[in-house]
């Protein structure tokens, strides 16, 4: 009964999700060529995409394309570019954060853009994503010192599974991941080690083993994302990995926290697990509820208002070089918009501040959301509950994995839509109908 019970919270909640997404991110043509100037007191932090790859993941819905050098170069060149039009606007940053695509797959690129960020900012800490085959010498002793906290993409440490996601031949075996791992984790103030969980071929042994790698490795950090079967990837992801079966997912989460918290980890939010003994850096959408976006495939969220960058890597090199910032589409929220989405990452956070939830909305979020925590209350997701805060249960935090996996579902769609204005070879590129492994081999021989 209890079990059923749960899995009843979870598909009430996926369908709430999924019907707000729907209604809530239907991108619109925009005319701004800047974004928004900073408001006076508010704190943002800068986010650039770097969208390129040495292999295109079957599960991955982000920006990206296979890398050429003739692609990337003039790319980072605009990408400089455009992080000046931010300083031009008024913007001031201590945080950055590099995601991907692979932002290290060409590593001087990467430094100079970091070097030019530290120069006109008062840039404090940097944040980054890379791949496992990175983690070497070459690129480690550049990104010492410009990043702190470093966050690699292993998804599995099970060969079995790298196999089926086309990762194996690229990136190594497991035991070569958790070296490389291994090796590069005391450079860095914080290192992430990104793991997925509920491929339709896990079984509760690999991932225990994955778990047990996670604590050999030394990494600082462990994010572990539940499978998400977004549309744009959905035939790929069934033809590689399987169909994703959202039946044992919670009993999968349960393992991960067990088994981590049990051996000297901490929660830092529902997906993310940390040492004790070490610091770390948070997720930048706990951290920050505004940020402007730098490159192709860049959403930024500021205020009442997101704006999706264009996904053409052509049209974004075009927009720089016209002298404007590459904006093509924005999405306006309501008030109620923005409630439920503070709602949402400040219990995704582990901690809801229900006194800044007040001073910014005018209503107390029960006023404001009274069926949202209604749900949360019967569902028995609610551990701390008072005038300061509201925290989760174990049971809460598992539900929180459950929204955050439809949210990123939904922003995936938008990516869809903005993914859907591409024609001729980008169009050829990134669409998931077969062409894109012949075109990475391509690329690759001609490297």
């Amino acid at each position: 009964m209890k079990w059923c019970t749960q899995m009843l919270s979870e598909r009430l909640l996926t369908k709430a999700v999924s019907t707000f997404e729907g209604s809530y991110l239907q991108l619109k043509p925009t005319k701004r060529e800047f974004l928004p100037a900073p408001k006076p007191g508010k704190h943002y932090m800068l986010y650039a995409h770097i969208p390129f790859c040495e292999r295109l993941c079957p599960y991955c819905s982000f920006n990206r394309y296979p890398f050429s050098e003739d692609r990337a170069k003039p790319y980072y060149e605009n990408l400089r570019k455009e992080m000046l039009m931010l300083a031009d606007l008024g913007y001031d940053f201590e945080s950055m954060y590099i995601g991907g695509g692979t932002p290290t797959i060409m590593i001087d690129e990467l430094c100079k853009t970091i070097d030019l960020a530290r120069k006109t900012f008062n840039i404090k800490e940097v944040s980054c994503e890379t791949n496992p085959n990175h983690l070497i010498p070459e690129y480690v002793e550049k990104l010492e010192g410009r990043v702190q906290r470093l966050s690699v993409g292993v998804q599995s440490f099970d060969d079995d599974l790298l196999k089926q996601m086309c990762r194996y031949d690229k990136y190594g075996s497991g035991m070569e991941i958790m070296k490389r791992l291994e090796y590069a984790t005391p450079h860095f103030e914080s290192m992430n080690a990104d793991m997925i969980f509920n491929f339709p071929a896990q079984t509760e042994k690999t991932l225990i083993n994955d778990i047990a790698y996670i604590l050999e490795s030394g990494c600082s950090q462990t994010t572990f994302y539940p499978l998400m079967a977004s549309p744009s990837v959905e035939k790929s992801l069934a033809a590689t990995v399987g169909k994703v079966d959202y039946e044992r997912e919670q009993y999968f989460y349960e393992i991960i926290s067990e088994g981590l918290l049990d051996h000297g980890f901490t929660m830092g939010s529902a997906w993310t697990f940390n040492r004790k003994e070490q610091g770390m850096i948070d997720e930048y959408v706990v951290d920050y509820e505004e940020y402007p976006a730098i490159g192709s495939g860049g959403i930024s969220y500021m205020g009442d208002h997101t704006y999706v960058n264009t996904f053409s890597v052509r049209d974004y090199n075009k927009a720089i070089e016209d002298g404007h910032m590459s904006v093509f589409r924005e999405v306006t929220s309501t008030k109620l918009d923005q409630m439920r989405y503070r709602f949402m990452m400040g219990l995704f956070g582990l901690r809801l501040d229900k006194a800044k939830f007040k001073r910014d909305f005018g209503v107390s979020v029960e006023q404001g959301l009274p069926a949202e925590v209604a749900f949360m209350k019967t569902a028995g997701a609610i551990d701390r509950d008072d005038e300061i805060c509201m925290t989760l249960t174990p049971k809460g935090r598992y539900l929180l994995v459950v929204m955050m996996r439809e949210f990123f579902i939904g922003v995936n769609r938008l990516r869809d839509q903005a993914r859907a204005a591409l024609t001729g070879e980008e169009h050829d590129l990134i669409f998931g109908d077969g062409v894109n492994d012949t075109l990475n081999e391509k690329i690759a021989e001609e490297q």
